[in-house]
Order: structure tokens, then C-alpha cells, then sequence
């Protein structure tokens, strides 16, 4: 058996392919069985996030198996195969498995190291468990995949620095204040990156959140999202007075908040307050960060927090690839077992029928034996046979435990006119569909 995937990521295809290439939950089931009635397709699972879509199959000819599911996903996408391989990869056998090993870990993803990617390789393969699409090589293949995902995170902690402008902003904030609980934010704009900062607060332990924006129907949408209060933008500084920390990302032309006006506002305050600028051009006038008891922070020293994490999480990201690639090595151990097994005893069996179809034959020229003759012959027979046969069985086994043991165990096959299981050659030997 040939473990394979195709697949499309955000670096391979634009969003517009990627779309039509996506498959929703409730049609999932439905679609993996569909899969796996195709030519020689015998296991599979469907990968599908925002942006990627990745079909694992196990499959009885490697040819053939590839050939299947790039016809699926054009049937299913309406995209015509010469135009899909355009935007597809595809990794097959080992490289196969050192993929969705690194794709687990976020060493594949737009931000590395991400967390979500790892509840969405469980999800889809629960999802093919559930659809009866999996047998014993993905059911191995995909637990030792989200264990390997869990020990990468455990001892590289390569997911703990944020590399994301708004999660950077929170960080910052934690930094600042030590802890968030009981802290009020006011959220200045109700754009998508004013909203996922309001929501990762909140998420680490903000307790009140006002949002305040031009539109007071968008302030109050987001507020209801953060389980917040909306406020009118000409109450602006009122309410700026109740804030610990101060989130402002608008598309205003001008400064929306200005020293002097903040200054009156907060006047008699001995609280500090943390104020994040996330906007271009400003929103806050420089001259706040000179207030007594105000800490600013604008955009470029967001950035320049992700990327001294980016940078960390690349020398993590080191770590957890030495971590794969062990991994690998030991799920290559397993698999090698696996598939050599059944090659030495249909090797056997062939040596055995040869043995005794010649053992026969020269019995019938020899003519009248008696019995210990007969066990004589039978036993040169039987100890030639096992003779010739010791090295080759000897060196398929160490060979199975190497990446090119398949190519080794096909060639014996191929040899010997040998016939393993349903007639599959190659990793994974006859696959155990209960």
C-alpha cells in the first residue's frame, strides 16, 4: 500500500481556487466515502481549512492512487485536471508522512506554528473514523501525527510567542500590567483587527470592554461579540477616563485622540494606562506617551515585538523539524514491519510450492524408495530452499526498517512473481479494514 496526498495551501493557489476546492462539514462523510470508492483507494481523510485543502490516501498502486484523487477533486471542484496540477502538490510515500507530521505541527502554516491546525487534523480524522474510511495505517498514522503535534508544542514551545499585530498588542498589554483581570479596555474602531484584539483580551482576562467607533451600529455590533458596551464617538474622551488600556485602529485621516484633550480628561487620575496605536496614520498624537501615568506604544512597536518573536519561533521551528523527522523514523519502523511481513511469507509459500512440485518430480524418476530415502530428499530439498532464501529474508527485514524498504520489497515481489494480500505491492502491506 502507498500512502499519498494532493493538496492546495495558500501558497500554492489562490484564494478563488482554494474556495472551490474547500469542503463544508456537512458534506464531509459523504465525500470521504466517495473517495474511497475510487480505483485503488483504500483508507482516506479530507483536510479542509481556510486555507488548505489536503486529501491523504492510502492506495494499492501509487499511480493509479494519484490519478484517483486528482480526478476527485476536479470532479468535486469543477476545475479541469490540467489546470488543478497547476495548483497542487502532491508527496507520496515517506515524504507523505513527513508532510502531515509538519502540517500538525504549524511548520506548513501561513503563521507558523499555529495551534488551530492541530484541532483540525483531529477533527478530520475523527470525521473519516466516523465515515469508516480509515483502517489500521491511518488509524497508526494519524494518532502518532497528533501526538507528535502535542510534543512539539510541549517541549518547543513554539506556540507561545504571538506573531499576529493583534495578539502582539495583548501580549504587550500582559507584559505591561502583569495581569489583565480586572482591567477595562476601551476599543477605538470596529474593524477586523480592532475585533480580534478586543476578543484576545478579553480571552486573557479583561474584564469590562467599551467600544467606541463613528458608526455606532458597528460599535455596538462588536461590543455584543465581547460581551461589551458600545458608546457614541463624541463621548469619546468621557469614557477614556475608565480605561486601563486603550486599543485604537480607525481609518480617521487625523489624530482621534489628542494630548491636550486626553490630559483635561484624565486630570486628578492615578491609575497608568497602556494606549496600543494599531492605525495608520496615527490615531493617538505622540504627545500622550508624555502624560504622567500613559505607556504608547505605536504600530512599529507592535511589529517590532512579532518579529522578535517570529524570530524566536524560527529557532523553535528548528527544534520541532528535528523532532518530525525522528518521528518519522519510528512511524518508518512500524510501517517497514508492517508491509515486509506478508512479502517474506508469500516468499515462503513460493519457495515451499517450487520445493515440493520438485520434490515430487524427482521422487516419480527415482522410482521404488523407502521411507528413510524419501525423508532424505525431502529434507535436502526443504534445507536447500530455506538455504537460498535466509539472506534475502535476512536483508529485506533490514531494508524494511530504511526509506527505500518498499522499493526493496517490490522488487522481491516483482522477482518472484509474488502475490501479497488483495495483489498490492509496497509500504503498508494488506491493509486490515476492520
Amino acid at each position: 500500500m502507498y500512502i499519498v496526498v494532493v493538496g492546495v495551501n495558500h501558497r500554492s493557489a489562490p484564494v478563488e481556487i482554494r474556495e472551490v476546492l474547500s469542503f463544508s462539514d456537512l458534506h464531509m462523510m459523504e465525500q470521504l466515502v466517495v473517495l474511497r470508492g475510487m480505483p485503488s483507494i483504500t483508507e482516506a481523510v479530507l483536510l479542509s481549512t481556510c486555507n488548505r485543502t489536503e486529501v491523504y490516501a492510502v492506495a494499492t498502486d501509487l499511480g493509479q492512487g494519484l490519478a484517483s484523487v486528482r480526478e476527485f477533486l476536479s470532479r468535486r471542484s469543477g476545475v479541469d485536471l490540467f489546470q488543478l496540477q497547476n495548483y497542487t502538490y502532491s508527496h507520496t510515500l515517506y515524504e507523505a508522512i513527513r508532510h502531515l507530521f509538519r502540517v500538525v505541527c504549524g511548520l506548513d502554516s501561513m503563521l507558523l506554528g499555529e495551534t488551530q491546525v492541530l484541532g483540525q487534523v483531529r477533527d478530520a480524522y475523527r470525521a473519516a473514523v466516523g465515515a469508516g474510511t480509515t483502517g489500521v495505517v491511518f488509524n497508526t498514522l494519524f494518532q502518532q501525527a497528533l501526538a507528535v503535534g502535542k510534543r512539539v508544542r510541549s517541549e518547543t514551545g513554539i506556540d507561545q510567542r504571538a506573531v499576529s499585530v493583534s495578539y502582539a498588542a495583548v501580549e504587550m498589554a500582559r507584559e505591561h500590567f502583569g495581569d489583565l483581570a480586572g482591567r477595562t479596555v476601551l476599543v477605538v474602531g470596529a474593524g477586523k483587527m480592532s475585533g480580534l484584539t478586543a476578543r484576545y483580551l478579553v480571552e486573557n482576562g479583561v474584564d469590562g470592554v467599551i467600544v467606541s467607533n463613528r458608526s455606532y451600529d458597528r460599535a455596538v455590533r462588536l461590543a455584543g461579540q465581547c460581551q461589551g458596551k458600545a458608546v457614541r464617538f463624541d463621548e469619546l474622551y468621557r469614557h477614556l477616563a475608565r480605561a486601563d488600556i486603550v486599543i485604537s485602529c480607525t481609518a480617521a485621516t487625523h489624530h482621534v485622540i489628542r494630548a491636550a484633550e486626553l490630559a483635561r480628561v484624565l486630570a486628578g487620575r492615578e491609575r497608568e494606562m497602556l494606549m496600543v496605536d494599531l492605525a495608520v496614520p496615527r490615531d493617538i498624537e505622540p504627545a500622550v506617551g508624555q502624560l504622567p501615568g500613559i505607556t504608547l506604544f505605536d504600530i512599529d512597536d507592535v511589529k517590532d515585538v512579532v518579529d522578535q518573536n517570529l524570530a524566536e519561533r524560527r529557532l523553535r521551528a528548528v527544534r520541532a523539524e528535528a523532532i518530525v523527522e525522528e518521528e518519522l523514523n519510528s512511524f518508518m519502523r512500524w510501517h517497514g514491519s508492517l508491509f515486509v511481513v506478508p512479502t517474506i511469507a508469500a516468499l515462503k509459500q513460493r519457495g515451499e510450492a517450487v520445493k515440493e512440485e520438485e520434490l515430487q518430480k524427482a521422487l516419480n524418476k527415482l522410482g521404488s524408495l523407502d521411507d528413510h530415502d524419501r525423508k532424505v530428499v525431502a529434507t535436502l530439498a526443504g534445507a536447500i530452499v530455506n538455504r537460498l532464501l535466509h539472506e534475502p529474508v535476512t536483508h529485506l527485514k533490514e531494508y524494511a526498517l530504511t526509506p527505500q524498504g518498499h522499493l526493496y520489497t517490490e522488487t522481491l515481489q516483482n522477482l518472484f512473481n509474488l502475490r501479497v494480500g488483495d495483489g498490492a505491492a509496497g509500504p503498508g502491506g494488506p491493509v486490515n479494514r476492520d
